[in-house]
């Protein structure tokens, strides 16, 4: 579907910093900037697809690049 452009270490660091994000949406309850953590939703996707729409919107890869 979409062309992988995430590579590994990005994509461990995405899916860490958007469970961090989601977890204090649970973690925090009664805080009132609560539903800005469910930002953390596009890092953990992003992460865990190996693509982003704004790398392939700007021509970016962290992917490595394969010698054939």
């Amino acid at each position: 579907m979409f062309k992988s452009n995430v590579g590994q270490f990005d994509r461990i660091l995405r899916i860490i910093a958007g469970v961090v994000l989601l977890s204090l949406y649970f973690i925090y309850p009664d805080a009132a900037w609560r539903y800005a953590a469910l930002i953390g939703i596009i890092p953990l996707f992003t992460g865990l697809f190996g693509t982003c729409p704004l790398y392939s919107l700007f021509g970016l890869s962290t992917c490595p690049v394969r010698k054939g």
